[in-house]
């Protein structure tokens, strides 16, 4: 055995010893897992005992990160221990969680990222679906997304806020990549492209570019129109995501057509859950005021004077009457944080409506 030989047969026992290592480390936790549910069952009282604390997992998750000194990827890292925690709080309890299908969507692969892949997923076929799905306790929690960075808010997802006692438990950010599957091996056969819309718009001037001819069908879904590239015969494509490309088995003729490179979709984790203070939160609340001259700056105010940063608001009609809106608002922070506490108690004096949505983990990664 010569020099090289010597190294790489040392290099690949030390992999062993760690592999070994890793596991016995894997399986201890594991075990600690299962005493944590053991101790939460003992202890309930009666009340609805939860195993899952998006809190817990968000600083878990950025201790990780903050320690990571590669060579993997912050990204990859993440990916892994969110595995290892999946599988774990199986031990505890296995999740079942609701999300919008079919399979192969967007909104699974966020679901996957978030929870992991040792979760009992249940695709359903609108938003509203979802939501009751959890109201019911059919499903643990549901995710739903709520905006794209260039084609805006998803409305019905506000829109069925307004009725619903679900809380915001946690949010997921997904770099959305399309891809132009087809089973034709060459992109001038090809003569139809179905996508959901949003997908469509997102790529609308790669298409313009290089399919300028080519017939765009909107469909309920990237994975619907997978399944439909996959199943029709002559000049077929498809515009969707590699969770939709695996599922259907269709290859991907060009990749990442988005026409924007940082395109991300925003999701929600939605459940009956109000999770405690992480230390880095957001606030989500749905106000309502009356219709006078002044009545958004006097919603606004008590942020200001108490330098609470708002990340976003929307309008929508409240349907309660003609003209008449409510306002969705993001803020940083957790309604448990003084300063924050203070502006809501100020807002609900000055509003006809104040609902807190949920106070919750910021995106990890």
């Amino acid at each position: 055995m010569n020099d090289e030989q010597q190294q790489l047969e040392d290099i690949r026992q030390r992999i062993d010893a760690l592999d070994q290592e890793l596991q016995t480390l894997i399986n201890e936790r594991a075990r600690c897992a299962q005493a944590v549910a053991h101790i939460k069952e003992r202890s309930g009282t009666g009340g609805k005992v939860f195993f899952y604390r998006p809190e817990r997992e968000a600083q878990v998750l950025r201790r990780i990160l903050d320690r990571n000194a590669g060579p993997l990827s912050a990204e990859e890292v993440a990916r892994l221990f969110r595995e290892i925690m999946s599988a774990c709080l199986a031990l505890e309890q296995p999740m079942k969680i609701a999300y919008l299908g079919p399979e192969g969507t967007f909104t699974q692969a966020a679901a996957l990222k978030h929870f992991g892949h040792s979760v009992i997923s249940v695709p359903l076929g609108a938003i509203d679906e979802v939501f009751r799905e959890v109201e019911s306790g059919n499903a643990h929690y549901g995710v739903v997304p709520v905006e794209n960075s260039t084609e805006g808010v998803v409305n019905h997802t506000l829109d069925t806020f307004m009725n619903s006692p679900l809380q915001i438990c946690g949010e997921v950010e997904q770099r959305i990549h399309h891809h132009l599957l087809s089973r034709e091996p060459d992109i001038d056969r090809i003569r139809r492209v179905y996508s959901h819309q949003q997908s469509l718009a997102q790529c609308r001037e790669w298409l313009d570019a290089h399919l300028p001819r080519v017939e765009r069908i909107d469909v309920s879904s990237n994975a619907e129109a997978a399944r439909r590239a996959a199943v029709e015969e002559g000049g077929v494509a498809a515009i969707a995501g590699d969770l939709a490309a695996e599922r259907y088995e269709l290859p991907a003729l060009v990749r990442n057509i988005e026409d924007e490179p940082d395109n991300t979709t925003r999701f929600l984790i939605i459940g009956k859950q109000s999770p405690g203070p992480s230390g880095k939160d957001k606030t989500s609340l749905l106000i309502s005021a009356p219709n006078k001259p002044g009545a958004l700056y006097r919603l606004l105010d008590p942020l200001f004077r108490h330098q609470i940063s708002m990340t976003r608001i929307e309008s929508r009609p409240s349907r309660r009457g003609m003209w008449d809106y409510v306002f969705f608002i993001d803020i940083l922070g957790h309604a448990e944080d003084a300063q924050v506490a203070k502006a809501l108690g100020e807002l609900d004096e000055v509003s006809t409506l104040l609902k807190v949505l949920g106070s919750y983990p910021m995106a990890v990664m």
